[in-house]
């Protein structure tokens, strides 16, 4: 590869992070988190990696975005949202978490997690209830 190419790709990844955070810091600014405190049963999702909790990185990583649809994410709870996506499948999904998307940065800001963790972030999503 060229040494200008290296550099525009460098830049384009950049930028999808200035616009994730840019996301994010008005959707933090402009509105509270509310935990939810409704939910009685534990969730039983293995963990990937040692200590790896997918809810919890889910409201670290993913909530800012997919809790209003920031940047045409899907809303965890909405069921057209999560069918448009996957009737592509889960491959196309995962390509998606994995390299980024529109405004997702590439592990939509989970830069600690493996592959095998983002997929249960996902799968954690879509388990969600649907309206």
């Amino acid at each position: 590869m060229t040494k200008e190419f290296n550099v525009s790709v460098q830049l384009i990844k950049q930028f999808k992070l200035v616009q994730a955070g840019v996301v994010m810091g008005a959707l933090l600014t402009g509105a509270m988190a509310i935990a939810d405190t409704t939910r009685q049963e534990p969730l039983l999702l293995a963990a990937v990696s040692e200590g790896f909790n997918a809810e919890q990185t889910y409201r670290a990583s993913c909530f800012a975005c997919h809790n209003v649809g920031a940047g045409g994410a899907p809303k965890l709870e909405d069921k057209a949202d999560w069918d448009s996506r996957l009737e592509k499948g889960m491959d196309v999904i995962m390509a998606n978490v994995i390299n980024g998307v529109g405004a997702m940065p590439d592990k939509g800001l989970c830069f600690t997690c493996t592959d095998d963790d983002l997929r249960a972030l996902v799968d954690y999503m879509i388990a969600q209830p649907k309206q």
